[in-house]
């Protein structure tokens, strides 16, 4: 058991840094527009899907940049098609539309993909590297790299940029943030739009590790979810904190018994449901956290 373990936290931390990714953007979305994104999983999906299919005809670094500015203009329309005309509704019905638009996000990729997994070659070929006892794949190095400087943009992008200065001020008030001149609806279209485009940087990532297939992001997007959780969903840093420890909860499940991998999962989110008393719908939690976005 010993001998696994560097094995079970190379592959632990690389499942955490894509939970840590989704749950980022369930954080986004919700700090400024409080609604909690379902669909966010099927963004990944799409990422991943557009990321295959243009990759056979273009370098794959356009492929990935194309599959990204793609799904971030579908996170855009979901946004102005179900949630805007919504967005006076109760938070159970805005929760019901952002899971209708996730099943019908599914089912258009499947049919247009069928359920066949589709192969993503490696961003570079090579040997795997052997440290110790564990095999680390050089996808597994780009997954990790690709979302701490993911992370570490959209720190640097909320922090000192004019655009994530007014999100975080509609995060902290929105009424404060619409009388010093800023418009809470372009906020909500943009935290969707880039939310959407994190979750297909995160489906580009993973599609070489998992294969890309239209069911997917339903299982990203419950534990990107249960990650977000984790942090308190209002904190960017603890999602992704939530993100790794999952990541390493399922590895370290894994190793002992394949099928208690997805278990771990909703035993940690009725864990931190019962230990937090948050309520299902309104969480819980109404208080914006101003220096974390």
């Amino acid at each position: 058991m010993w001998a696994q373990l560097p094995q079970v936290l190379v592959s632990g931390l690389t499942l955490g840094a894509i939970y840590g990714l989704v749950a980022l953007c369930f954080v986004t979305v919700f700090t400024v527009t409080r609604i909690i994104n379902f669909a966010q999983g099927e963004f990944v999906m799409l990422g991943a899907l557009l990321t295959v299919s243009l990759a056979g005809s273009m370098p794959l670094p356009v492929a990935v940049a194309a599959a990204i500015l793609i799904t971030a203009g579908a996170g855009l329309f979901v946004y102005w098609l179900a949630i805007r005309p919504a967005r006076s509704a109760s938070d159970l019905t805005l929760v019901m539309i952002t899971i209708g638009i996730s099943t019908a996000l599914r089912g258009l990729a499947l049919m247009v993909w069928g359920t066949y997994p589709s192969p993503l070659r490696p961003f570079s070929q090579g040997p795997d590297f052997v440290v110790g006892t564990a095999v680390i794949s050089r996808q597994a190095l780009w997954t990790l790299g690709t979302v701490a400087a993911a992370v570490l943009l959209l720190h640097l992008f909320f922090r000192h940029t004019r655009v994530g200065q007014a999100l975080r001020a509609c995060a902290v008030n929105p009424l404060a943030a619409r009388l010093m001149g800023i418009r809470p609806v372009l906020m909500h279209q943009i935290a969707f739009a880039l939310a959407a485009g994190l979750s297909a940087l995160g489906g580009a990532v993973v599609a070489p590790l998992t294969y890309a297939s239209y069911d997917m992001g339903l299982a990203l997007g419950l534990k990107g979810f249960v990650a977000a959780i984790m942090g308190g969903l209002v904190h960017p840093a603890g999602a992704v904190a939530g993100g790794l420890m999952l990541g390493l909860l399922e590895a370290g499940a894994g190793s002992i018994r394949s099928s208690l991998t997805d278990v771990v999962t909703f035993v940690v989110l009725l864990g931190v449901l019962l230990g937090t008393r948050v309520q299902p719908l309104g969480l819980g939690e109404r208080e914006i956290d101003a220096g974390g976005v």
